[in-house]
């Protein structure tokens, strides 16, 4: 039985809390929220038995579950292993990798960091968005696992598998480089649908009777909390940038081809896009741990 800190009390962290305190792998868990309604809707929801202090926390905490937006993140952990005991063990759960490792790569006491994004989530935030069992069965990713204590690596995994998650290794640089294109890019392509549809339909009430189930899936990404994701796009800018190229590039062509009435052609684009169905069936199983 473990005192487990969780930094950040939303989606992220307040999933991760119902899972633990059900499955009874934490004696106490405490919150850690800057937020005053966060914390005490946290507290009022049972996620947490009480709010500290970071400081505070850190004293009394055999692990730390760090679920704030990614910049946030990059500013406190090299403060936060300044912080805690020997033995206690940090883990981020951001969804960009490179920043963050960089931050604490040289630090003294990066023995006691996992880097690790489970890659799991809804559009929505806040304390109520928490769900039990969101990471069950959902993909794991630790980078940099070399640099990690075998306590931290061991306890990490343990958390992991409380979670139900599928934990796979990736160096930082690749991790960021693939969820450029298999999680931010449907983002952004989710926030710009939204914005077209907005701008083009000034009056909504054409949205409300021709929006069907398609366009409810597509552009569901766009009700994502900003806070979150701004800080996700800075961070990983640069992958980012070429994944975006790249669907700019199939945009235009595709534009292209339906001026030019060449309905062939878009048709061939729907046939060779098809391709992508046995990769969506095999993201349930997900790739065997490294």
């Amino acid at each position: 039985m473990k005192t487990i800190s969780i930094i950040g009390t939303g989606l992220i962290g307040g999933s991760a809390a119902l899972d633990i305190r059900k499955a009874g792998f934490a004696q106490e868990l405490i919150g850690v929220e800057q937020n005053p309604q966060n914390a005490a809707r946290a507290l009022e929801l049972g996620l947490v038995d009480r709010i500290l202090p970071l400081a505070e926390a850190a004293a009394v905490s055999d692990l730390m579950l760090v679920a704030i937006p990614v910049s946030a993140i990059q500013k406190l952990l090299p403060a936060l292993l300044e912080m805690v005991p020997p033995q206690t063990v940090v883990i981020d759960l951001g969804s960009t990798k490179s920043l963050l490792c960089e931050a604490v790569r040289a630090h003294r006491n990066r023995s006691q960091f996992v880097a690790a994004h489970p890659i799991a989530g809804t559009e929505y935030s806040g304390p109520t968005a928490a769900l039990e069992g969101l990471y069950q069965g959902k993909m794991n990713i630790i980078c940099e696992k070399e640099l990690s204590a075998g306590h931290a690596l061991s306890t990490a995994l343990e958390l992991f598998s409380v979670l139900g998650l599928k934990t796979s290794y990736m160096p930082p640089e690749e991790h960021d480089k693939h969820v450029a294109y298999v999680s931010h890019l449907s983002h952004v392509s989710s926030f710009l649908l939204g914005l077209t549809v907005l701008d083009v339909e000034k009056d909504e009430r054409n949205i409300f009777t021709l929006a069907g189930s398609g366009f409810a899936s597509t552009v569901r990404l766009a009700k994502s909390s900003p806070d979150m994701w701004a800080p996700i796009f800075e961070q990983n800018a640069h992958f980012l940038s070429h994944a975006l190229a790249e669907y700019i590039k199939h945009l235009q062509h595709f534009h292209q081809c339906l001026q030019n009435g060449q309905t062939d052609q878009l048709y061939h684009m729907m046939q060779q896009a098809n391709q992508i169905r046995p990769v969506l069936d095999g993201i349930a199983q997900g790739p065997p741990a490294k």
